[in-house]
């Protein structure tokens, strides 16, 4: 077995019918959580994301951070042999995953409900681009189409055009979302002694993160702005040049804030009772005015200095950091996973619980553990 040897799910069984990005994710945070994840690959080939990109260290960047801590067995579902030991797996199984175009297992009777009916305690997760019903369900839902779809692209970027979220929102987005679902079912089963199905769209997924520019629209008739690094309601809110043409950016969000920062940053505690500024409607109102302002004053100190100033005047701020800059982040928690060509480090888990450090489990190979699994699960046949 790979995983974890302990975690709130050790003693879980997952088996993932999944590839790419949204699915993947869900049941990686699983195997953190210590349950044992069998990954179910399409033989050959396997999971497509393998062949995304050789960035780490030779293998793919994505399927090695999505992948860590499963158990790899390829099988070609349709034939008896091998649907024989998917089903022996889900009898022993407390949730199945599954990604695949809607309808397609249940050409070969293993959809969702079916399996539910054969093993009352499973708890299934389809993950889907638009659903198992409406106008779109059979479209492709790659993470850039749901964002375009969704509208999220219409409210990122900047003024010049819309711009595309420059990770995987909406896959990563579902994967969080399917998993807080299944644990959620999994709670429920304890308590009933009956599993659940629980089904999530890429696209309900972004819907309702899009609800307040939704709301604006839907009862404002107003549209989201797209802002850049800046605030459509908050000023001053965004990212400033300084000196040595890094960027921070800042907040300030009250009164006090905004008197601490006219005194100590702007170096005119007058300022914060201008008629132009003194609340926040205000500021907005007359926003280049007091951009103008601003500007002439980060432009004459570097980064460094800035942020040293903004924290000594308790005000929230930031540096607007590249890639390179978050690989040397102080703050930056890495972990090794291993992988066929050797290890490599990807960020801890955010999820940090009490008594002790999380360690990941490796990311497997083509099949690696499909020997050992078609004889452990054949035997119950």
């Amino acid at each position: 077995m790979s995983g974890i040897n302990s975690g709130p799910l050790s003693g879980k069984l997952v088996v993932a019918l999944e590839q790419a990005v949204a699915a993947p994710f869900c049941s990686s945070r699983l195997a953190d959580a210590g349950a044992r994840v069998i990954k179910i690959e399409r033989k050959g080939v396997g999971d497509f994301a393998r062949a995304y990109d050789r960035a780490a260290n030779g293998e793919s960047a994505y399927f090695t951070w999505l992948n860590r801590g499963k158990e790899s067995v390829a099988l070609d579902i349709k034939a008896d042999e091998d649907r024989d030991i998917l089903l022996n797996m889900l009898k022993n199984a407390d949730v199945f995953i599954q990604n695949l175009l809607p309808g397609a297992l249940a050409k070969i009777g293993l959809d969702s409900a079916s399996l539910r009916e054969m093993f009352p305690r499973l708890v299934t997760c389809d993950i889907t681009g638009y659903g198992e019903d409406g106008p779109m369900r059979n479209a492709k839902a790659y993470d850039l189409l749901v964002q375009c779809e969704s509208g999220l692209a219409s409210v990122t970027g900047t003024p010049d055009g819309p711009g595309r979220v420059g990770v995987s929102v909406c896959d990563i987005a579902t994967g969080m979302t399917a998993h807080a679902g299944i644990c959620e079912a999994l709670v429920e089963r304890d308590q009933t002694g009956k599993g659940r199905g629980v089904s999530v769209a890429m696209f309900d997924v972004m819907a309702d993160w899009m609800a307040v520019p939704l709301l604006y629209h839907d009862y404002l008739n107003k549209a989201t702005p797209r802002v850049g690094l800046n605030h459509t309601v908050i000023c001053p809110y965004g990212a400033f040049e300084c000196g040595d043409g890094e960027l921070v950016v800042i907040t300030v969000q009250h009164s006090g804030e905004w008197t601490r920062f006219c005194e100590h940053i702007l170096n005119d505690a007058d300022l914060a009772n201008d008629p132009r500024f003194h609340d926040n409607t205000s500021r907005l109102e007359n926003k280049a005015d007091l951009e103008v302002l601003i500007k002439a004053e980060f432009g004459s100190h570097d980064r460094a200095e800035m942020l040293k100033r903004l924290d000594a005047a308790g005000i929230a701020s930031g540096a607007v950091n590249d890639v390179a800059a978050l690989s040397g982040h102080p703050q930056l928690d890495r972990s090794a996973v291993g992988t066929a060509s050797g290890e490599i480090n990807v960020p801890m888990p955010p999820i940090r619980r009490s008594g002790g450090e999380t360690t990941l489990g490796p990311s497997p190979a083509l099949d690696s553990q499909g020997a050992a699994i078609r004889a452990e699960f054949a035997r119950q046949a």
